[in-house]
């Protein structure tokens, strides 16, 4: 690769470790704010559970690629904290790479969830939210709705280990009302190989609006429906002080095991407060 290539790509990753736009977020305050008081009618609490320093927030996300869930929380965290304690969303690298949409992501802080970026922004003394489950987790079937899915993935498990960063478990209910998954689509997802050309494990059937039932394919491909969606700030997971154990896999282990059932009670939790069966 050219040098100047090597430039361009170090900018872009500059971009977007620099934190949330101001210009960018207060130019869509209005639109945002009514999209999720009025739209999803959020909830969020648990602010006082976040420790001072820059921690790793690990959640589950809902709803496909848009996953309002996800952006309603990176949102309310603009909204009350502004640019005094910025929070780096993250995106699977498809969509950063999606000509108009990656340059979007990135004005609003998001980042690829590499080791390198995330833990640039940890030294920037930045805060990261991290949605482990990836793809698994966003098209998991709408029978698991309320199920945290984080898909067996270790490796930020050992980031904040070897870091010394406290994990803030968040967890959110709702937002997989706003696309109804069909099908995961496993076997198709392998028979079309989109592992190794999406870098994805599925190939959902979703039913959603305008498309009604359709195979999920674009991240555009659907307009979310006005789910209500609750989400909570849970008490902090902290590590022992010894880099050395993010290479012990009983420890790390035990710790992944500790944040999925936080993030499961918090979801069992926010679904007991559901009025209605859905978008409720």
């Amino acid at each position: 690769m050219a040098a100047e290539e090597w430039q361009f790509e170090d900018s872009k990753v500059r971009e977007g470790l620099n934190g949330p736009d101001p210009v960018l977020m207060n130019k869509q305050a209005g639109f945002v704010n009514r999209l999720m008081d009025s739209y999803f009618r959020m909830e969020i609490g648990g602010w006082e559970k976040l420790p001072q320093q820059a921690c790793l927030l690990i959640g589950g996300h809902s709803g496909g690629p848009l996953t309002m869930d996800a952006w309603t929380t990176i949102y309310a965290w603009w909204r009350h904290f502004g640019d005094s304690r910025p929070l780096h969303g993250t995106a699977h690298e498809v969509l950063m790479k999606t000509p108009g949409l990656g340059r979007y992501f990135r004005r609003g802080g998001v980042i690829n969830p590499t080791r390198e970026n995330i833990e640039a922004a940890f030294a920037r003394g930045h805060d990261v939210i991290l949605w482990p489950g990836g793809e698994v987790d966003a098209f998991r079937s709408w029978s698991k709705r309320d199920q945290v899915v984080l898909g067996e993935r270790t490796g930020f498990i050992r980031m904040a280990i070897r870091t010394n960063t406290p994990i803030v478990p968040v967890a959110t209910i709702g937002g997989h009302d706003t696309l109804f998954v069909l099908s995961e689509g496993r076997w198709l997802a392998k028979l079309l190989k989109l592992k190794k050309y999406l870098r994805s494990d599925v190939a959902p059937l979703t039913l959603s609006f305008p498309f009604g039932i359709a195979l999920h394919v674009t991240p555009l491909q659907h307009i979310p429906l006005p789910a209500k969606i609750r989400t909570e700030f849970l008490e902090p997971v902290y590590f022992d002080n010894n880099p050395a154990l993010a290479d012990d896999p009983d420890y790390v282990h035990q710790k992944y095991l500790e944040v999925e059932a936080r993030i499961q009670a918090g979801m069992d939790m926010l679904a007991k407060r559901r009025k209605f069966p859905i978008f409720g």
